[in-house]
């Protein structure tokens, strides 16, 4: 058995922990010649109801939350993938655990990267993991990473460590 790994998709949400995770899979993509689809998720801007009309979308918000989106993952793209990796820019509205198996599914991707923020506790009871609901209902294989990532030095985790 051959493992052909052509398409890695990468959710981003700015944290650090994704920016992270995008490092790691840029070590991916040159290992195996694959390119990279980077993911952003926006979710709905929902108002509480109005009693007469219930709740509502705003639709300008979202669009312009979109466009916003775009050029910063575009930007994030320009500055950490190298220009010989081809890589493309997708920016979702929803549930950002829906989209990334949809997309995953569309695109045909052979392998997801994510980064896991390891909440625990109330926190994770209540809200659960995208990347756990990912990682249960992906079409492909998922590889989770979680702070810090063996062979990453970064100077902020160096310093929360000395704090400690």
């Amino acid at each position: 058995m051959s493992i052909t790994i052509k398409k890695i998709l990468v959710p981003i949400d700015f944290s650090d922990y994704s920016k992270s995770a995008l490092k790691y899979a840029v070590n991916f993509a040159k290992v195996f010649n694959a390119e990279m689809y980077l993911i952003y998720v926006v979710e709905p801007v929902i108002y509480p109801p109005d009693f007469s009309m219930g709740q509502i979308a705003i639709p300008s918000v979202t669009i312009e939350m979109d466009e916003r989106a775009k050029e910063e993952l575009t930007k994030l793209a320009q500055q950490e993938i190298p220009a010989d990796i081809q890589k493309h820019i997708i920016i979702k509205t929803g549930k950002p655990f829906v989209e990334i198996i949809e997309t995953a599914a569309q695109e045909d991707i052979d392998l997801i990267i994510i980064a896991t923020h390891g909440h625990s506790g109330v926190e994770h009871i209540l809200f659960g993991s995208t990347a756990e609901k990912v990682v249960r209902k992906a079409p492909c294989p998922v590889l989770t990473l979680r702070e810090p990532i063996k062979g990453f030095q970064f100077k902020d985790e160096i310093k929360r460590e000395k704090k400690s």
